[in-house]
């Protein structure tokens, strides 16, 4: 194993530590599955995931130190994910009235939908990025073994562990949604308190530092 068991075991328990404290991923698997239903609360973690795992793979191969030398690359992406966000909050909280009596219940957001803008918001997020560089590379040990393959198993445990954690709100958030989309006046509710948490986490994204 290319990795120190020690540093193995407390990166696993902070990572755990981490991802278990509610962020602005979690918040947007939650209302995804609340909108659309335990489908589009799984494909939101999905392409939550796949964000990061392009990031760990940016890092990987360097490019940490493209952004790092080019700080600008970080307010533009910060600005473009924080527009598109607020972009997606209005649009549901403006649409909100316009669902038929016969809708089914998880037609909120189609499972697509829910994956690519969860990919969307994890790259939007410079603060993902920041993480795995700053993070990451604390529990890596060049004496132990080749540097990539190091970065690569912590990368593999990491995006499991969040999966599991994103997935596991997803779910709960989508039979909950499931169940309060079958009330229309709650379900109108529902997507106003949604897109609310959409343009807060877009507005949080703009102001950050």
């Amino acid at each position: 194993m290319p990795i120190d068991a020690h540093l193995l075991a407390v990166f696993t328990v902070t990572t755990i530590v981490a991802l278990i404290t509610p962020g602005p991923d979690m918040l947007f698997v939650l209302g995804c599955g609340v909108r659309g239903g335990v489908r589009a609360g799984l494909l939101a973690t999905a392409g939550i995931i796949t964000g990061d795992a392009l990031y760990i793979v940016a890092a990987a191969a360097g490019l940490a130190v493209l952004l790092t030398a080019f700080p600008v690359v970080f307010t533009v992406l910060r600005f473009a994910g924080a527009a598109y966000l607020i972009y997606l909050g209005v649009q549901m909280i403006r649409n909100r009235k316009k669902a038929p009596a016969d809708e089914p219940a998880v037609s909120g957001m189609s499972g697509r939908r829910a994956f690519l803008n969860g990919v969307v918001s994890s790259m939007a997020n410079p603060q993902t990025f920041t993480f795995m560089i700053a993070f990451l590379p604390q529990f890596i040990d060049p004496a132990a073994g080749p540097v990539w393959l190091q970065f690569a198993i912590l990368g593999a445990i990491l995006i499991a562990l969040e999966f599991v954690a994103d997935a596991t709100v997803g779910v709960l958030a989508g039979k909950i949604g499931g169940w309060l989309h079958r009330r229309q006046a709650v379900r109108r509710r529902i997507d106003a308190a949604t897109g609310s948490v959409f343009i807060g986490l877009g507005v949080t994204l703009a102001v950050e530092r």
